[in-house]
């Protein structure tokens, strides 16, 4: 080896290293992306309460309700959206400068990959709750096999996240965290 060589083994090491940590910002379009789609959940929010209030005085009680879990799944999709643009930009890619904006809410900046994982996983718990109480406002029509399904994967949903909340636990304990 020659004397100078360990410089520029270091000067790539430290290019390659610069590279992959800049290649964060590839996820920017992504979370930029997800973003507009609140536009889409906005869309069919409006679509579905204007197709409610177009006929409401000829839908039973039991479509309001239905209607109405629609409208609350879509709300839960929304706040899902913003729990992982927000958490996933913050931890991945970089720091939010809100500048101590007075609508920012109190998780932002305090949501690490854990607390999202988690949160994301209540989320789609509470959105597989919603979809089986629909299936069971229709328990009359649905079958025993669509129900049996639901069921499983809503107790999946559950399953998973009572699992990763316990791994969540451990792995904080073991790091010595509340």
């Amino acid at each position: 080896m020659k004397k100078g060589d360990g410089k520029n083994v270091r000067f790539l090491e430290y290019i390659l290293e610069q590279g992959i940590f800049a290649s964060r910002w590839i996820l920017a379009p992504v979370y930029a992306g997800l973003a507009l789609s609140l536009f889409l959940i906005m869309f069919k929010f409006a679509q579905k309460s204007w197709s409610m209030a177009t006929h409401l005085i000829s839908i039973s009680l039991d479509d309001t309700i239905l209607g109405i879990l629609s409208l609350i799944d879509l709300s839960l999709m929304g706040n899902l959206l913003l729990m992982i643009m927000f958490g996933g930009y913050q931890n991945f890619v970089s720091k939010l400068e809100l500048r101590g904006h007075e609508d920012t809410p109190d998780w932002i900046g305090h949501v690490g990959f854990g607390d999202l994982k988690l949160k994301l996983m209540g989320s789609i718990v509470a959105i597989s709750a919603i979809e089986l109480l629909k299936g069971f406002m229709s328990v009359e029509t649905a079958s025993d096999r669509t129900l049996g399904w639901e069921i499983g994967i809503h107790m999946t949903f559950v399953v998973s996240a009572l699992f990763l909340a316990i791994m969540d636990a451990l792995m904080a304990k073991a790091r010595g965290e509340k």
